[in-house]
């Protein structure tokens, strides 16, 4: 078997395209002609369902084609491991990404494509004054890596957006439609957007969420006071408010959270004491199969020792609320209640013996949940008394919606427009007081901060060291508390942040030549293909890439396998995935080399091609699943 009759590690992101064919492939056989769309077949198929009236409801804006073909341009980047700057590195399982969002969000597509819980940014409101994002449609890379200085030349990946411009609206639709469109793909079936904006593109936010989620997943418009007071110098009307406009991924009345009132009395006794029936420990509504989350489908012992498993009403395997550490310690409390069904199966209830309160849904209006001026005060205190960023918004503003749209303990939180990180500090602190897992992603731009400001006096070159630090010294703070905090549960709190940093690819990209270039130049081209991977690469690095192009989350356990001597292998394993692989970086690799693995067929193994001979490709062929880079 020959190098190139192997399967290939994947070099860019998801091919969104691709996977828009395949879906409609999977529906509509009939209307793909040689991989390609006959689109006179799909409107003959759907008949009436096809509005082709020269007058009809659409919404567009100068440049919506050129934005929609950048979200489909797939991404060739890597996001590349900082140890130094991290916090607890192998042991998090949160995630602080330093690049340019819409860059990242690609690569974490395929990783984290259904996986996220929770989203919240808070985007530029485009008020003339602040950034935009001005994307470079024909290699958004290249622009990042030279505003980042690492390639020479000029990279202009900020501007300004005065309303001067003629495409003032239109700039700001390019820029986020695309994020927000790779939002909907990264949420889970019962996950929530909180989108924070104010007066100036509220109607045009609706109307580009309205085209990416649905309009009838709108579920809510928060009206935010962002600020008491002040205002006297305002020629009009003093605007006191913000908003932040909520979206499911998937609507329905179980994926928000509800408010706590006052609590229910205890109605029911056992040999404990009393007691009132809770909600199922079985989770119900969206995203509640097996297949969700595998790993929270496991037996806990039953009323008679039998094992009892989440089943769902309709006789289908479901998936337990908690995990499997709590899952057992309410049991061994004597806190589960099994209420059986005809078929033998059991619906399993949390006893309540507290006087816990009931919930009311949540509002739209909020006045208490702290302004601007609360989230600079936070800031300050934090930073010495100074303040490094501009208008943060206050934790307890986060907070809030946490508990409206992160509410189960192991929830995972994303906020790609991160700032100063304020929601990274609500997630660490909301998990401190009420003893969830919840983790976070957050991505920032190494967007500058101002010559001469209070940031860069402070050494803060960028937003992104902002971010960071304020990161580090939540997590002193919260350590701090801890020291003098008795752990009655045993309950180790999550206290680190894994960095990464979007950079070129470790792998070789093939640069196109002008159509005069000689023989010569070819020849050599292609002799630096023969070992795919740039010099000077890292093994940690090239991990984390392959890792990541082939699904797996930056959060995956990274091991050296013991037990093979001649060669070194790692392990990664994706426990939320429950999926795993071997990888070898060395070269040449021997069959004899790998013979501690025992290796089976459903085992994936991945090495370098120029590792191989094609005998032993041949022979690894057949005993797993080889792919090289």
């Amino acid at each position: 078997m020959s190098g190139d009759q192997l399967e290939k590690v994947e070099v860019f992101s998801s091919n969104i395209i691709k996977e828009k064919i395949e879906k409609l492939k999977e529906l509509f056989p009939e209307v793909l002609t040689e991989g390609r769309v006959d689109f006179d077949k799909l409107r003959f198929i759907l008949g009436d369902m096809v509005d082709d009236r020269p007058e009809r409801y659409s919404f567009t804006w100068a440049g919506k084609r050129e934005a929609i073909r950048l979200l489909q341009t797939p991404s060739r980047a890597t996001l590349k491991p900082d140890r130094a700057e991290s916090v607890d590195f192998d042991n998090t399982q949160n995630t602080f990404i330093e690049g340019d969002n819409l860059e990242v969000l690609k690569l974490l597509y395929r990783s984290y494509s259904g996986q996220i819980k929770m989203i919240y940014i808070d985007p530029p409101y485009n008020t003339g004054n602040d950034f935009v994002y001005a994307d470079n449609y024909a290699d958004p890379l290249d622009t990042y890596l030279k505003f980042t200085g690492q390639k020479d030349g000029n990279g202009n990946l900020l501007t300004s957006n005065p309303e001067t411009s003629g495409r003032y609206h239109s700039t700001w639709f390019s820029m986020i439609y695309p994020r927000l469109f790779f939002s909907r793909q990264l949420l889970s079936d019962d996950g929530l957007i909180f989108v924070s904006i104010n007066d100036t593109e509220l109607h045009n936010l609706r109307l580009v969420m309205n085209e990416i989620f649905g309009e009838e997943n709108f579920v809510g418009q928060l009206v935010w006071q962002s600020k008491k007071g002040g205002g006297g110098d305002v020629a009009t009307i003093v605007e006191d408010h913000e908003y932040v406009v909520i979206y499911a991924k998937q609507k329905s009345p179980e994926v928000v959270g509800r408010e706590e009132i006052e609590s229910d009395p205890l109605v029911e006794e056992d040999d404990k004491g009393p007691y009132r029936r809770g909600r199922e420990l079985n989770k119900w509504g969206v995203g509640s199969s097996r297949a969700d989350r595998p790993t929270m489908f496991f037996p806990i012992p039953g009323p008679n020792g039998e094992d009892v498993y989440p089943i769902r009403n309709d006789g289908t395997e479901g998936r337990w609320r908690w995990g499997k550490k709590r899952m057992y310690e309410i049991v061994a409390r004597g806190d589960a209640l099994f209420v059986p069904r005809p078929d033998g199966t059991y619906i399993v209830y949390e006893k309540i013996r507290a006087t816990d309160p009931r919930y009311k849904a949540y509002r739209t209006y909020l006045t208490d949940v702290g302004t601007v001026a609360d989230g600079t005060s936070t800031l300050k205190e934090l930073f010495d008394g100074k303040t490094p960023f501009s208008f943060p918004k206050p934790v307890s503003l986060i907070k809030h919606l946490l508990r409206i749209g992160a509410v189960e303990e192991d929830d995972l939180v994303m906020d790609f427009f991160a700032g100063s990180c304020t929601t990274a500090q609500a997630v660490l602190e909301l998990n401190h007081e009420d003893g969830g897992h919840r983790r976070f992603i957050m991505v920032q731009l190494p967007e500058p901060t101002p010559e001469g400001s209070v940031a860069r006096q402070a050494g803060f070159e960028t937003v992104a060291e902002i971010g960071k630090e304020r990161i580090r010294r939540v997590i002193a703070n919260l350590q701090k508390e801890n020291r003098g905090r008795l752990n009655f549960n045993n309950n180790r709190e999550d206290l680190g942040f894994k960095v990464f940093k979007l950079a070129e690819s470790n792998f070789r990209q093939w640069e196109p030549l002008p159509p005069d270039t000689g023989p010569e130049e070819y020849v050599r081209q292609m002799r630096l293909f023969v070992d795919p991977l740039l010099e000077g690469w890292k093994p940690e690095d090239v991990i984390y890439e392959v890792a990541l192009k082939e699904g797996y989350s930056l959060t995956s356990s990274i091991e050296r396998v013991e037990g093979v001597v001649g060669a070194v292998v790692w392990r990664v394993s994706d426990a939320d995935k429950d999926q795993a692989f071997y990888i070898c970086l060395d070269t040449p690799l021997t069959l004899g080399a790998l013979q501690g693995l025992n290796l089976r067929n459903d085992d994936l193994l991945i090495c370098r091609s120029a590792a191989l001979d094609d005998t032993t490709a041949a022979n690894l062929a057949l005993q797993c699943r080889l792919k090289t880079i």
